[in-house]
């Protein structure tokens, strides 16, 4: 069964089943000890797989997700990308209170007073593996190396499910066997938190357990389950997050040791069984970089891959959302992320090389000459972005002033996006892909998403190495990454050259995590992880980076101005688009056929330019000017800033939680007396 079909197997599926081979009289007097399953799931190989399916169904992304920013701790939203520098807009981790309390501010993720009626949570979800783990070995009827399959994929997924709530909380309560669904007093149903390490312990325990039961690699038509490499890869960054600065304050070089052990066991396992870093015909460049998103089975980069269908006619099925909602409206897309200049800044130029005080950097041509996967991830007013229908498609994302602005101060108020713009003036087209078709607005996308690449394998290696001091170890994977990429090793060695000192080195790996991962749901993680929200920790002064506390995140206005300079003003006609006959007010933005002799003006007088490239240089240089956009918060005060509470650093548990549930300790910070770094 491939990957793309275990998204179909729901809940239904299986209790149908089940009414289909267990209606008789005795059934629901035999179901009265809440056990909630029949044995028959764990004696037939059809059911049992059903039944793990169903596990994968309810985590994975659901049908129209936008992947690449979903996060289900998030519930389901891309809150979390959006409390990061990646994405705009205000949430409830970013904004500010008059006073935090468990009531408001608690991430509810963790749990809630118990509900009426059947929901898919944390709780349900570790209650339903351990009914399997618990049950499965007590029956025979599957063979021993199908059972111990099945046992891994739910081990890796338990491992999954409290790591999820251990980075986010701290220590949680262990249950490891399935609990009786009816509440008593018995004190055995009171299950306090159990320690930080002791949850990193049983979470490593999983995973050890998953990976000497699943195999290296799937046969194709099961390509996409968990392997033990992906266990393996995965016990490494819960590792590297038991050893980054918000749980090893103390820089305890032993946990470093450890992540590292269990990165480089994990690179060795994947490369054992085929994976690496993705490449075209053995060589490194750009293309191979932006191409790897549209090679489903046996991709080397996919570690762990979530899959998605473009079918139309069977809606069981899931699509991807991230294509709809990363393309414009001009295309009958949503148009809703966009992406920040700060994170179009973080890109270097194509030598490796920073942007700030570079003399190769032109702020008016922003986007050329940079690292290659630039143009893999972002779409900047101009350039191509071509559809299944359309593959010449430019996106045009400028604007104007209708009226003739008082002062410099004053933004422009239309758009050559008549359909809606988005708000920072860059696309992100990173996953989006140029055979997507937008018949149905491009809402059946089957582009996979995955959620742990090989890349990451590597930048996580580096990391842990140069925890340990390992400096040229972790310098050499990281250069990896940028050879990969495509970047040029110019006299700067791919911009690593300067770069000396270990935290220099944490920096550099961490930088390189912003710019290969972003918008896969990282950063935000990587930056409670680091504690480089605020300045308080003194991580960002140790790594030489701005906080995010107190600023705002930018977008761009891309200005159009005459042929003299001035501002062009007009209520509704755009400058730039051309009518029937070619001719646009001020200049056709897309002249039918190059080279294209530039009319003569005062300006440049019978020009030649022989390319699409060096036409958009020329309206670049001329025409628009770049401006800073600092009001893409659209629904926020106009002095609003980010605002970080260090609380968030370990969430703490929903008041209604603590009512159901008061034998629970509340976190420190929320009032109570957990510590999450014992």
């Amino acid at each position: 069964m491939k990957i793309k079909n275990i998204k179909t197997i729901g809940l239904f599926t299986i209790l149908t089943t089940f009414s289909l081979v267990s209606c008789n009289d005795d059934f629901l007097a035999e179901k009265e000890d809440f056990g909630g399953v029949n044995e028959q799931v764990f004696q037939d190989p059809s059911l049992a797989t059903a039944y793990v399916d169903y596990i994968y169904k309810s985590i994975l992304p659901p049908d129209n997700a936008a992947a690449m920013t979903w996060d289900l701790a998030a519930g389901g939203a891309d809150t979390f990308s959006k409390t990061s520098d990646e994405l705009a807009g205000e949430t409830a981790y970013n904004k500010t209170y008059a006073s935090l309390n468990a009531t408001t501010n608690s991430l509810p993720y963790l749990g809630a007073r118990m509900g009426t009626s059947i929901a898919n949570n944390t709780w349900t979800r570790l209650k339903q593996i351990n009914i399997f783990l618990n049950e499965v070995d007590k029956y025979t009827g599957i063979d021993e190396t199908k059972k111990n399959q099945l046992k891994g994929q739910l081990y890796f997924w338990r491992a999954w499910q409290y790591f999820d709530m251990v980075k986010l909380y701290g220590g949680v309560p262990l249950v490891l066997t399935a609990q009786n669904p009816i509440l008593d007093a018995a004190s055995d149903s009171k299950i306090a938190r159990s320690s930080t390490s002791e949850c990193i312990e049983q979470i490593v325990a999983d995973l050890d357990m998953a990976k000497s039961l699943l195999p290296g690699k799937w046969a194709s038509a099961d390509w996409g389950r968990i392997t033990s490499g992906a266990a393996a890869a995965f016990k490494g960054r819960v590792l590297l997050t038991w050893a980054s600065p918000l749980f090893n304050p103390s820089d305890n070089t032993a946990r470093w040791q450890r992540a590292y052990d269990a990165n480089l066991a994990a690179k060795i396992l994947l490369e054992a069984n085929g994976s690496g870093l993705f490449v075209v015909g053995g060589t490194a460049n750009g293309k191979a970089w932006g191409d790897m998103w549209f090679t489903e089975a046996n991709n080397p980069e996919a570690v762990i891959v979530y899959g998605f269908n473009n079918s139309i006619a069977d809606q069981i099925k899931r699509n991807n959302g991230w294509e709809r909602a990363c393309r414009s409206k001009e295309v009958t897309g949503a148009g809703s992320i966009s992406p920040t200049k700060q994170i179009v800044d973080a890109f270097p130029m194509a030598d490796g090389t920073s942007i700030v005080g570079n003399p190769s950097y032109n702020p008016v041509l922003f986007y050329k000459g940079r690292d290659p996967r630039f143009a893999k991830t972002f779409i900047h007013n101009g350039a191509t972005w071509g559809y299944a229908e359309k593959t010449t498609f430019k996106q045009w994302t400028y604007s104007w002033y209708t009226t003739a602005p008082a002062n410099s101060t004053v933004v422009p108020n239309k758009f050559t996006e008549t359909l809606g713009a988005n708000s920072t003036a860059i696309y992100l087209s990173k996953s989006t892909s140029p055979t997507a078709s937008n018949a149905n607005s491009f809402a059946y996308s089957g582009t996979d998403f995955m959620e742990m690449r090989f890349a990451e394998v590597v930048l996580n290696l580096a990391e842990s190495a140069i925890g340990i001091n390992k400096l040229a170890e972790g310098k050499d994977l990281i250069r990896t990454i940028r050879v990969r990429a495509g970047l040029v090793v110019g006299l700067s060695d791919y911009g690593l050259a300067s770069v000396s000192s270990r935290d220099q080195h944490f920096a550099a790996v961490l930088n390189e995590r912003k710019i290969e991962l972003a918008y896969e749901g990282k950063r935000f993680y990587d930056l409670r992880r680091w504690k480089l929200f605020d300045a308080t920790a003194g991580t960002t002064a140790r790594l030489g980076v701005t906080p995010i506390n107190g600023t705002r995140r930018t977008g761009y206005f891309i200005v159009a101005k005459k042929t003299d300079g001035s501002k062009y003003v007009h209520l509704t006609v755009d400058p730039f688009l051309a009518n029937n006959a070619g001719v646009a007010p001020i200049v056709n933005r897309e002249p039918t056929s190059f080279p294209y002799i530039i009319p003569t003006t005062g300006k440049l007088p019978g020009t030649s330019i022989a390319s699409e490239a060096l036409y958009l240089e020329y309206l670049y240089t001329n025409y628009f000017d770049i401006v800073e956009r600092n009001n893409i918060e659209a629904t926020v005060p106009a002095n609003w800033t980010f605002k970080w509470y260090n609380e968030y650093n370990f969430f703490g548990i929903p008041q209604t939680l603590l009512d159901t549930a008061p034998y629970l300790e509340q976190t420190q910070g929320w009032g109570g007396t957990f510590d999450p770094l014992k």
